[in-house]
């Protein structure tokens, strides 16, 4: 059968630190034998492409990044029998498959991850997928490139789900949501009954909040200054919200209303929030780090106190997912009423992309998606 890889597609790049995203026209290359071709359907903005754009996240340049994409296979390499034209995939962050960690499902910490989601490049030899009048543009972010029409992606991060699921938003899975939740349901191990508190309630922060609802959680706790975000918060089933902002002693408050906390998750990064959270947990707490820190933050915490309480303090990746398993898991409890992340979702036309990120940057919006 003829290759269905067209020979132009469009793909949004970043040629320039910090100047907007220009959409191109850029050829594909021939699929290899473990890809997957994707027409991209929808796919979410993170904060890792702002930061990307930005320089916060170095990256070589020129780059198309985008990885929280959802689209339709239209061709599979010769290696490929998971997946078949047709079907319909989230994609999600790559790993090696033959790390130790790997070998023991937890992809999310490959001893090649950033080599492999970063670079730009395939790491077997160092290829991209994408030129332009034969200039090679940096590509396979997160394996995948989703800030495009189409998308190479590989069998083992393509994820395959129902053909029922509103498509065009479930990319988001991918990502940021599958970080959040899975932070509170993977990492934590946060279940019926049990109390967290969560700084941050942007789409990492209420995808945790998701996540501790649907598996059952008591107490949920959102500490988050901007006012829409709080209430919708409450809507998606936080029990109390805090404001930061106005003047509260948010230690002190947690304390009145539960007298301490079981798990506590931040999303900021900022080591005066992680100060709070550490202190608010009961004995035997846990605390997940989530935030990007400044590159000299170091830890606020008191030994003693810590020492005193048996705390626990994890470093999280991507909730500790395997997306294998994760996403069917949370497109089956969105399926069920149980997870409805959608809520947070603002699509935008691909073209509006640059327009997208501004909402994302400004808080307007808690998760942008573009359709395409």
């Amino acid at each position: 059968m003829a290759s269905q890889i067209p020979k132009t597609i469009q793909a949004a790049v970043i040629r320039n630190t910090g100047a907007p995203w220009v959409i191109e026209d850029m050829e594909l290359a021939p699929l290899r034998d473990d890809e997957v071709l994707v027409e991209m359907v929808g796919c979410g903005m993170c904060h890792t492409d702002i930061a990307c754009r930005d320089g916060d996240y170095p990256v070589s340049l020129p780059m198309v990044v985008g990885h929280e994409g959802a689209g339709i296979i239209r061709e599979t390499g010769a290696q490929v029998d998971k997946i078949k034209v047709g079907d319909h995939v989230v994609l999600s962050f790559d790993s090696c498959g033959g790390c130790p960690n790997c070998d023991s499902d937890k992809p999310a910490y490959c001893y090649s991850f950033f080599e492999i989601n970063t670079s730009g490049r395939r790491i077997a030899d160092q290829s991209t997928p994408l030129t332009q009048n034969g200039e090679p543009i940096n590509a396979m972010f997160f394996g995948q490139s989703s800030f495009a029409t189409f998308a190479i992606a590989r069998m083992s991060n393509a994820v395959v789900i129902d053909k029922s699921l509103p498509l065009a938003k479930m990319g988001p899975l991918g990502c940021g949501v599958q970080t959040g939740a899975g932070a509170a349901v993977n990492s934590l191990g946060v279940g019926p009954g049990n109390s967290l508190l969560i700084f941050g309630g942007g789409a990492v922060g209420l995808s945790a909040l998701l996540g501790a609802r649907a598996v059952g959680a008591g107490e949920v706790i959102v500490v988050e200054p901007n006012a829409e975000r709080r209430a919708l918060a409450m809507e998606l089933g936080a029990t109390h919200v805090i404001d930061p902002s106005a003047g509260v002693d948010v230690l002190a408050e947690v304390r009145k209303l539960n007298g301490g906390v079981q798990f506590a998750l931040d999303t900021t990064g900022r080591p005066d929030v992680v100060a709070v959270g550490i202190e608010a947990l009961l004995t035997g707490g846990q605390l997940g780090l989530l935030g990007i820190p400044p590159a000299d933050a170091m830890l606020p915490a008191n030994m003693m106190s810590m020492l005193g309480r048996g705390i626990t303090v994890k470093a999280i990746i991507e909730g500790d997912s395997d997306p294998q398993e994760f996403i069917p898991r949370m497109a089956a409890w969105y399926q069920e009423g149980r997870f409805p992340f959608d809520r947070m979702v603002k699509t935008f036309p691909f073209a509006q992309i640059n327009e997208a990120a501004q909402a994302s940057v400004s808080g307007a919006v808690v998760k942008p998606v573009l359709i395409f």
